[in-house]
């Protein structure tokens, strides 16, 4: 009778004990699902309704941000590129971390775990520590890469001056050069306007040849002021722009950008666009973005050499449909190696086209981290942080839109004797096609498109040869007595032109 009873109790003492196990599990699942729930239940009530409000105040307002972006991009633009709200951002994630440990830690004081045997106190601590470690990893994580983003904005925009639309367009002169030691901004390699519409986003690549001779400034500007018939001086170039002013800062307001001043009055002369931003890009930095974002599908019509002009070749990208990395996107854009400048024009051209189309929102935030440290390294910029979300909103319209180009080469331009009065004309009409404002079978008509592309690693077939771009009625040019080659990522050749130079729709000719 007495064994009897003894197993009784010991019956008795294994079920509370498996009901204090199960009461110390709830707790911690209850606070994981509902944080400040175990408190209401079994602790301190008004810790509980505190951490219940605020759990519920940040659902809601992430919830609301999230429809509002969803519905309304300019307001998500505005959200992540305020590094105010960024900086809240990044300290509210790091207190409810805090505040969310602390409520795990308590909800395994009202467990009693003293109280429980020691495979289940082992249960307790083991999941108690998980879901600490786990919910503080997140909210921590989550709270770097919004520092990242916000030191990234922070970095690279400044508080510049804010200048409106022209005309409803923003100007924007992206600068390609290379940043070995001393050569930041140095006679760059690529020169394009990006003229974007203020509204729509429908934007128009304006190039200009880095060899560009004997051409104006801005009336009025600094260099104007130096050379007032032009820049006419022996072996000037429109890319020795930079290092000549670079060796008189004295002559201009902002000493320390004069070769990128210089540069804009130069294409402000020779476009008469107003150039409202400028951005450098470093081409090493341009590598790592493509590595960011997994890389970059091109159609590569000829093989294109890895190295050469002054270098020994290394290799060859080979001609196909080709999803290419960082170095050989880069060589691809670059490469002068058996074509010519202009090719290459063209080729990057294809590059910015391909990049706009396939970097996506979700590729963007996938691989953020990634790009935000290479776009770091890529960019300079004078464009303010409080522009940014206006122009990431002009950027997702642009990508379902058609680009157009123009290039001021041959055989459209005499790069070393240019008509300024036909580059305008020809720049504002370009501008006018995209805006709707001329037919389009008014326009100098684009060579003929070429074939869709083959699958990714086929080699293309031949393209015919395009119908070149033509330029004034009482302009004459001499055609070839063969056609040249076609050479990189465009249709076209050296004596013709190259489709992607002068295009109404840039990604049908890539």
């Amino acid at each position: 009778m007495l064994d009897g009873a003894r197993a009784e109790l010991r019956n008795l003492d294994d079920r509370a004990t498996r009901v204090r196990f199960r009461r110390a599990m709830s707790l911690m699942v209850m606070t994981l699902l509902i944080p400040g729930s175990a408190q209401l239940l079994a602790g301190n009530r008004r810790i509980g309704r505190l951490a219940l409000r605020t759990g519920l105040g940040l659902v809601t307002a992430l919830s609301v941000a999230a429809l509002v972006g969803l519905v309304w991009h300019g307001a998500a633009f505005y959200l992540v590129s305020n590094t105010i709200v960024l900086g809240v951002l990044r300290a509210v994630l790091m207190l409810a971390a805090i505040g969310w440990v602390a409520l795990f830690m308590d909800a395994w004081r009202l467990g009693q775990p003293l109280s429980l045997q020691q495979n289940h106190r082992l249960a307790i601590v083991g999941l108690n520590g998980f879901l600490s470690l786990s919910m503080a990893g997140t909210l921590l994580f989550g709270a770097h890469l919004v520092g990242v983003q916000r030191d990234f904005i922070t970095t690279m925009f400044g508080s510049g001056e804010v200048t409106g639309s022209t005309d409803g367009r923003f100007n924007v002169l992206l600068l390609g050069g290379d940043a070995g030691a001393g050569r930041w901004g140095l006679r760059p390699d690529s020169l394009t306007v990006a003229s974007i519409d203020a509204t729509t986003g429908r934007t128009v690549l304006v190039s200009l040849p880095r060899n560009m001779a004997n051409f104006p400034f801005r009336q009025g500007s600094a260099m104007h002021r130096q050379f007032p018939q032009g820049f006419d001086c022996d072996g000037c170039y429109l890319n020795g722009v930079s290092t000549w002013a670079g060796d008189r800062t004295e002559l201009f307001k902002h000493p320390d950008r004069a070769g990128v001043d210089a540069t804009v009055m130069a294409v402000e002369g020779i476009t008469d666009l107003d150039i409202n931003y400028w951005a450098m890009i470093n081409l090493q930095g341009f590598r790592d973005l493509v590595d960011a974002v997994g890389g970059v599908k091109l159609n590569v019509r000829s093989r294109i050499p890895v190295g050469g002009l002054g270098s020994d070749v290394t290799g060859y990208i080979e001609p196909g449909v080709r999803t290419l990395g960082g170095h050989d996107t880069l060589w691809f854009a670059r490469a002068r190696e058996g074509s010519d400048d202009y090719s290459r024009m063209a080729r990057q051209k294809c590059v910015m086209s391909a990049m706009l189309e396939q970097i996506s929102p979700q590729v963007a935030v996938t691989n953020f981290q990634e790009i935000a440290s290479a776009s770091s390294e890529m960019i300079s910029t004078n464009l303010p942080a409080s522009e940014l979300d206006t122009f990431m909103q002009l950027a997702l319209q642009a990508r379902s839109q058609r680009i157009s180009t123009v290039s001021l080469v041959p055989p459209l331009i005499n790069t070393a004797d240019p008509d300024i009065a036909l580059i305008q004309a020809t720049v504002a009409g370009a501008i006018d096609r995209a805006e709707g404002k001329t037919e389009t079978a008014q326009a100098a008509p684009a060579p003929a498109a070429p074939a869709a592309p083959p699958e990714e690693g086929a080699a293309p077939a031949d393209p015919a040869t395009p119908t070149p771009p033509t330029t004034t009625p009482t302009t004459t040019r001499a055609k070839p007595s063969a056609p040249d080659p076609v050479t990189g990522g465009s249709v076209g050749s050296l004596g013709d032109g190259y489709a992607a130079n002068q295009a109404d729709d840039l990604a049908s000719t890539c």
